[in-house]
């Protein structure tokens, strides 16, 4: 998990607490402190690392990087081989571990990602879901256009993504995507569990911050270099180009209708 300030102490306990509960809990829980944190968030973290004795690691540093540095750190400091991403202001369902872990084994898996909902207020009162591809084979085709996974959800085997290069932070919103593609590149097997086993917070303002040049200009940047090393075809570069392009120009309103009515399901989530 990648801690920074801004978060919300209670949040933070809601993601922790939906981990602790899982019907297989964790062995370990690393916390990545992206520079200084609140006296309120060391507040919870102290709490929880006292009430669960041995079981969080904390990684520290004196100021923000973000998530792409964040996350390589935590990779590092990771010490069991199974690694399973969480935001911490996420909710977990409770059976995710069980179903991903067990999906991991099952099918020899390097990565195993779910479908999310997404929701504002309460995680049970989501506003869309998402429909990502599940097979090996759909999740490659994927991911020379989209992002063939949602992030929160991930779980993966930490040699794999280290030998594959981690996390790089020169691609902000895309450090995700850009690890994946390059996991699936080296030969990792990939899956997607059919149902949503996170709930993902949005904030109102979360569609707004997938538009803009700014932001255009990261998606440009990454979609280059994907390009650049072939991952990409000029046919599917062009394809994920343009129509992220026309998304990110258009106004805030119009773009978040987008983005929960077209490329996610809008409404309630099964």
């Amino acid at each position: 998990m990648s801690l920074y300030a801004k978060e919300r102490a209670e949040y933070l306990r809601e993601a922790l607490d939906s981990m602790l509960d899982q019907t297989v809990p964790p062995a370990e829980v690393v916390v990545v402190k992206d520079g200084p944190l609140t006296d309120e968030l060391e507040d919870v973290l102290s709490e929880y690392d006292a009430a669960n004795h041995g079981l969080f690691s904390f990684v520290s540093y004196p100021e923000n990087r973000g998530l792409g540095y964040a996350l390589a750190r935590g990779i590092e400091a990771c010490s069991n081989e199974v690694i399973a991403r969480m935001d911490t202001d996420d909710h977990a369902l409770s059976g995710r571990m069980e179903r991903q872990l067990a999906l991991m084994s099952e099918q020899g898996l390097d990565m195993v990602g779910s479908n999310v909902t997404e929701f504002i207020e309460a995680w049970d009162k989501p506003v869309a879901t998402t429909d990502l591809p599940i097979t090996h084979d759909e999740i490659v085709a994927y991911s020379k256009r989209r992002n063939p996974f949602r992030h929160p959800p991930m779980t993966f085997r930490r040699s794999k993504v280290l030998a594959a290069g981690s996390y790089n932070a020169d691609f902000p919103y895309f450090e995700d995507w850009d690890l994946f593609n390059r996991m699936l590149a080296s030969g990792c097997r990939a899956a997607n569990v059919h149902e949503a086993l996170v709930a993902m917070r949005v904030s109102p303002d979360f569609y707004a911050r997938r538009g803009g040049r700014g932001y255009l200009s990261h998606a440009r940047r990454f979609k280059r270099a994907q390009l650049a090393c072939g991952y990409f075809s000029a046919a599917d570069y062009f394809i994920s180009f343009v129509p992220q392009a026309v998304v990110c120009l258009m106004p805030n309103a119009l773009r978040g209708l987008v983005y929960t009515r077209i490329l996610r399901k809008g409404g309630d989530a099964e």
